[in-house]
């Protein structure tokens, strides 16, 4: 009979049922391995207490302290009318800070016994406020002494705590224990590492990089296991994203070559503009690839404005030249109709294939939305399956079965981010042969990430700005701190206005939320900690009746039926609606060199390469562009100084880099991941960024010289552990 391996024993059998179904539902732990890895978030030191100071609110936290005094209360209630009821208050210290430890009722007994003044313990639960002072209710705890040989030898001797990341059903200490039972089965992990990769880098083995993480003696030791850690995380994933480029790399494609008098040099001989050097490089790249008979990857990051949608269009021409189709994919109405009429308004008569007046090399462009009516709709796919229509532009409405296409040689996703896996398949699916894919988004991404989240692209980059964009200037408006510099705000957009030009004002939320009885409630609670975010619907009324009376205001929101979202957006680019209140609805893509000015509400509640996004919608004319970012955040806080960083600089590699150094590193991945839990423990997107970037060296070579990774059982078992369902769709990005 097989013996199952050590490190894939399920915990229900090694440390009963009980503890094991709390690690499952709550930590995700089903394995002797998977607990292995749950590594400590941090280290309290023996004879160091820990900074009561800092501790977070409504975060559940473990901390190590000293018992200063303890004293039993007695009290009438209604379960106890005759006085009996008790109340233990016990106030623990850490030399800098205080913390008060609440017990109730029955629950009062062994505290009362232990937790004696001078007593030292690891105390866990959740911090709130009472009385304006911080406490845990009735916390767990767990006494630290040295009397009990068995237990302080064995799970002390260290003089360094773990302790780990915890919930409220499963204390670190109790981890720690649990964690202590399977220590041993370290020696059986088998090392995904090859051999000349961790002796040619001084890394120690798993098993003792494991052992030392969880069982420290020095701070050396827990170094020299992260240092190891970070490595297995960075390698297995980078061979991840190999092995999947290079089986990319062998699936067959159709070649797509431009004719040499075709589309493509009928639309840029019509074009008012040279392309920028930029421009030029990103589309030499793309179609070399397209001139191969494998499937492009690429990932084209183009600053707010570089001009992304034109490389974009010149190489769906070429596919169109070479006999082929493209789409491009959008992510909402509003942009799939924006683009839709910038690409018809470019190509001008180029787009109007079969139509009268239309030019000899012309073909097709049509829009398929949602929201569409049935006719319109209905000859969009008629023009598609016959290659008609050389080119389509929608939302996932493009996805669904019932489109089919004549030859789909090309496939543009507008950022990325916002398409779920699925639904990028789908559509590769729908060519006779997989399409090239080209994947464009404005929101910079650092190398490292890109590295990591998008590995298995190419990726190219555009990050010049083309002639005639005008520089933005972007100031905080600090409201509540002096509130005549938002009274300024308000007369700065009159001037714009008064010069011809137009603004938008952008808010947090749409404000007709209120219905929801459950968000409705959330709101109440909100104001009691913050007022609840300012609301598109409540700005517009004021700013039409005050500030900015007499001026033509209209408001946009996702909640709008798509026909009025576009009768809106018509009647701001032709100019006739001076000033647009928004939600962040306008925040990609949309295109209007005449509005100059923006302002944003709240701004303190977006995020940093959200206002980059937002900021990039003015300034797209000859006209200088003004960004003023509202808050009434104090001057010290971070989210003023995140403001402060936006005002400071308009390079988004700059300011993704601080976004990512503010936010957790989960976030990053979890939001470019579509939701995946991160599968990175101690990897660090960008502090580790050389481990990165020689991991992906190493791993590249590794899966050309040998993609099966025959010799590497143990490197092979860490893969099928990453891919494991969830993180399948983590990978699935290519």
């Amino acid at each position: 009979m097989d013996l199952v391996p050590a490190l894939e024993e399920p915990l229900k059998k090694v440390l009963g049922p009980a503890t094991a179904k709390v690690m499952a539902e709550h930590l995700g732990l089903h394995t002797v391995g998977d607990l292995l890895h749950h590594y400590p978030r941090r280290y309290e030191e023996r004879g160091q207490l820990t900074h009561l100071a800092d501790l977070p609110m409504d975060e559940h936290v473990t901390v190590v302290a000293m018992v200063a005094d303890a004293r039993l209360h007695t009290f009438a209630s209604a379960k106890a009318p005759r006085g009996k009821g008790q109340r233990l208050e016990v106030t623990i210290t850490d030399g800098s800070g205080r913390l008060q430890l609440v017990f109730f009722g029955n629950g009062v007994h062994k505290p009362h016994k232990e937790l004696l003044p001078g007593t030292r313990a690891m105390f866990a639960g959740k911090v709130s406020v009472f009385n304006r002072r911080l406490q845990l209710a009735h916390p767990a705890y767990e006494l630290l002494r040295g009397d009990d040989p068995a237990e302080s030898v064995e799970t002390w001797a260290g003089a360094l705590i773990p302790l780990y990341p915890a919930t409220a059903k499963l204390e670190s200490w109790k981890i720690g224990k649990a964690v202590q039972t399977v220590l041993p089965s370290v020696q059986e992990a088998l090392d995904p590492l090859p051999p000349t990769l961790r002796e040619g880098r001084g890394l120690v083995s798993l098993p003792e990089a494991l052992l030392k993480i969880h069982r420290p003696h020095t701070k050396a030791d827990i170094a020299a296991a992260r240092d190891r850690l970070k490595w297995d995380e960075a390698f297995v994933l980078q061979v991840a994203l190999a092995r999947r480029r290079h089986t990319d790399a062998l699936l067959p494609a159709v070649a797509r070559r431009p004719a040499p008098d075709g589309l493509l040099t009928a639309f840029d001989d019509r074009l008012p503009f040279t392309l920028t050097d930029g421009q030029r490089k990103v589309s030499k790249e793309i179609f070399d690839d397209l001139a191969t008979e494998h499937p492009m990857h690429r990932l084209l990051q183009g600053e707010v404005g570089s001009g992304k949608t034109m490389v974009a269009l010149r190489a769906m021409l070429a596919v169109v030249d070479a006999g082929g189709q493209a789409a491009m994919l959008a992510p909402t109405e509003v942009l799939a109709q924006q683009h839709h009429r910038s690409v018809t308004e470019m190509m001008g008569e180029l787009a109007e294939g079969g139509m009268l007046g239309g030019a000899d090399h012309a073909t097709k462009v049509v829009l398929l939305t949602g929201s569409m009516g049935t006719a319109a709709r209905r000859q969009a796919m008629l023009d598609l399956v016959t290659g008609e229509a050389g080119i389509v532009i929608g939302t996932h409405a493009l996805i669904e079965d019932k489109v089919q296409f004549h030859d789909l040689g090309l496939v543009v996703v507008d950022e990325q981010h916002r398409f779920g896996v699925e639904q990028r398949d789908a559509l590769r699916g729908k060519g006779k042969q997989p399409p090239h894919l080209l994947v464009m988004t404005a929101t910079p991404i650092p190398r490292t990430v890109a590295m990591t989240v998008f590995g298995d692209l190419e990726t190219s980059v555009l990050d010049q700005l083309p002639a005639g964009r005008s520089p933005i200037a972007t100031h905080v408006v600090p409201a509540a701190d002096k509130p005549h510099f938002l009274a300024r705000a308000w007369e700065r957009v009159r001037e714009e206005v008064g010069n011809g030009h137009q603004a938008y004002v952008v808010c947090p939320r749409i404000g007709d939320e209120e219905d929801d009885p459950k968000k409705a409630k959330k709101s109440a609670e909100d104001e009691a900690e913050k007022r609840p975010p300012l609301a598109v619907l409540d700005v517009a009324d004021h700013l039409a009746t005050g500030p900015l009376n007499g001026l033509t205001v209209e408001v946009l929101h996702g909640r709008m039926h798509p026909d009025d979202k576009d009768a809106v957006m018509r009647r701001f680019t032709a100019g006739e609606t001076d000033v647009l209140v928004a939600t962040t609805v306008i925040e990609v893509g949309v295109n209007v060199p005449n509005a100059t000015a923006m302002v944003i509400m709240d701004a303190d509640r977006f995020g940093v390469s959200q206002l980059h996004q937002l900021r990039g919608r003015v300034g797209r004319g000859s006209a200088p562009g003004l960004c003023l970012l509202v808050t009434e955040m104090p001057e010290a806080s971070p989210a003023r100084q995140r403001l402060t960083a936006v005002a400071s600089t308009l390079d988004g590699f700059e300011l993704s880099r601080i976004d990512l150094e503010q936010r957790r590193e989960g976030d990053v991945l979890g939001q470019a991941q579509s939701g995946a839990r991160s599968s990175l423990r101690v990897l660090a997107v960008i502090e580790d960024e050389e481990i990165i970037a020689e991991a992906r060296e190493e791993a590249t070579a590794l899966v050309a010289r040998d993609p099966e990774l025959t010799d590497l059982p143990g490197l092979r078992t860490a893969l099928d552990a990453l891919l494991d369902e969830e993180r399948e769709q983590y990978l699935e990005k290519g």
